[in-house]
Formats: structure tokens, C-alpha cells, sequence
């Protein structure tokens, strides 16, 4: 059998849904991880897309983060958030004077399902902010916690991914100006190192194919044209398990997706299968 799995960072998906849906119907993708769609579990677009074929598990808790998978080809074993994620305590919640000492917010950040002869995470990983920050330690905690949750499943004999937003690019080949990046967050040792880890429990990194430009990025700030310069970013990926890398046909970044007026700053990286 051929199954497309795609995934997307849509920001906002409410307010990308038009975008999304035709999306759904010209690329066909048989399972989607979308993340950042900046609003609760039940105020994700279920019917609309259950009118193209999908079905629907969501996980977000308001406006910032949240987290899904859509399937046309079942939708199992669901599982909402990381198993030991960490929380994260903002700061200005975390004052010195707080009369009563806040409990650290668990952000959706991260939900698994199995989809027919797969299963997939799909995982919004923290930013960062800066180097030094406390959002910055609490990434790579954050990535400690996703390598133990995927260690039984990337070494098992089903297909398996990890796809997602992962706020880090793996290499300087892929920043379109490593020197602008030097000392930022995205491209420090440490969250490098956390991908590695991660690689580390069997996973490999399905590279997508370039198209028009000579590298494939994934993310263009939506600034000084910088979508129409390929100024940009590979931070979202597909990490496979050996069954799943075995499996690809095909892998690309549907820049077709970022053109336009309100659409989402990232654009879906598609990957076809052979099971």
C-alpha cells in the first residue's frame, strides 16, 4: 500500500482553515501532524475536516501552542502530551513576592497516534527565546523527555515518525546564513545535541528532496521577502524509524502551500511510503 503523511506547522489553524482545506484536497495526504494551532481541543475544526475524510485528534489547552494528528486511515491509541514532560513556570508567574508558588503549565506540545500500519508523534518543540533563558533549559528538557517516550517505538519493527516543528535546524546547511544565527538559539551544540540523541534511539532524518532552490527549507519569516529569497530554515522534520526510512518513496517541501496572502510562515514537508 501507498500512504502520504505530511506534516505542518499552521499557525493558528482556525485562522489558516481555508488554506488548510485546500491544502487537504490538492496534496491528499493520508495522515497530517499539524502543530501551533493556537487554540483548545475543542475549538479545532473537527467537522470541516471531517467533510474531506479525516479523522481528528487534538490536543491544545488556548491560544498558544496545541498539537494534532488527522488521519483518513484510522486513528488509534491516542496519546496526549509527553509521558514525563516537563512544565514550564513563566517567569513574571514565578516572582519572588508570589504568595503562593504556581505549579509548572504543562503546554500541548505533543500527541501520538497509530494510523493504520503507522504511528506517529506529532510534536511542537519549546523555542527557546534565548540563549540563557529559562525557556531555552526548559527545551532541552523538553527533548530529554521525547527521546525516552520514542525509545520502545523507533526500535520497534512498525513504521514509525517523529515529525513535527523542532525549533532546532540540524546543520549549517541548513540556515540560509549560519554567521546571522551565531550565539542564537536553533543552532546552539546543545539543541544540535538533542537531535542526535534523539537520531540515537534509531530514528534517521528523512531529508526532503530540493526543488526550486538548491536547499529545501521549511520556514521563511514572513519579513523582507524572505519566502520569495529562499531566506529560511529547515526546522521542521521527519525523524523514521528504520521501517519507516525503508519505506519512502518520496520526500519534498510543498512550497506551493507558503504562497499567498494568510498562510502559515512554515510550509508541510510531504513524505510517500511504500508498505
Amino acid at each position: 500500500m501507498t500512504v502520504r503523511v505530511a506534516t505542518w506547522n499552521i499557525n493558528s489553524v482556525n485562522a489558516r482553515l481555508p488554506k488548510l482545506l485546500e491544502w487537504l484536497g490538492s496534496a491528499s495526504p493520508d495522515v497530517v501532524c499539524l502543530q501551533e494551532l493556537k487554540c483548545a481541543a475543542d475549538a479545532f475544526p473537527h467537522e470541516a475536516v471531517r467533510e474531506l475524510g479525516y479523522e481528528t485528534a487534538a490536543h491544545g489547552t488556548g491560544r498558544w501552542n496545541g498539537v494534532a494528528v488527522l488521519s483518513r486511515i484510522g486513528l488509534d491509541d491516542v496519546v496526549r502530551g509527553l509521558p514525563g514532560q516537563p512544565g514550564y513556570l513563566a517567569e513574571e508567574a514565578a516572582a519572588e513576592d508570589a504568595l503562593i508558588a504556581p505549579e509548572p503549565e504543562q503546554e500541548a506540545r505533543a500527541i501520538a497516534a497509530t494510523c493504520g500500519p503507522l504511528r506517529v508523534w506529532s510534536v511542537y518543540v519549546p523555542n527557546g527565546r534565548e540563549v540563557g533563558h529559562p525557556h531555552y533549559a526548559y527545551k532541552l528538557r523538553w527533548f530529554e523527555a521525547l527521546t525516552a517516550a520514542v525509545r520502545e517505538d523507533a526500535a520497534g519493527a512498525r513504521p514509525f515518525a517523529v515529525l513535527g516543528d523542532f525549533n532546532v535546524a540540524p546543520t549549517d546547511e541548513d540556515v540560509w546564513d549560519p554567521a546571522l544565527f551565531e550565539g542564537l538559539t536553533h543552532v546552539t551544540p546543545p539543541e544540535r545535541q538533542a537531535l542526535a540523541d534523539l537520531r540515537d534511539t534509531g530514528l534517521a532524518d528523512v531529508h526532503p528532496r530540493a526543488l526550486k532552490y538548491d536547499r529545501a527549507y521549511t520556514f521563511w519569516d514572513y519579513r523582507a521577502l524572505a519566502f520569495p529569497k529562499n531566506r529560511g530554515m529547515r526546522i521542521d522534520l521527519v525523524y523514521g524509524n528504520k521501517p519507516f526510512a525503508a519505506a519512502v518513496a518520496d520526500v519534498y517541501v510543498d512550497r506551493e502551500a507558503r504562497k499567498g496572502k494568510g498562510t502559515s510562515d512554515h510550509a508541510p514537508v510531504v513524505v510517500d511510503l511504500t508498505l
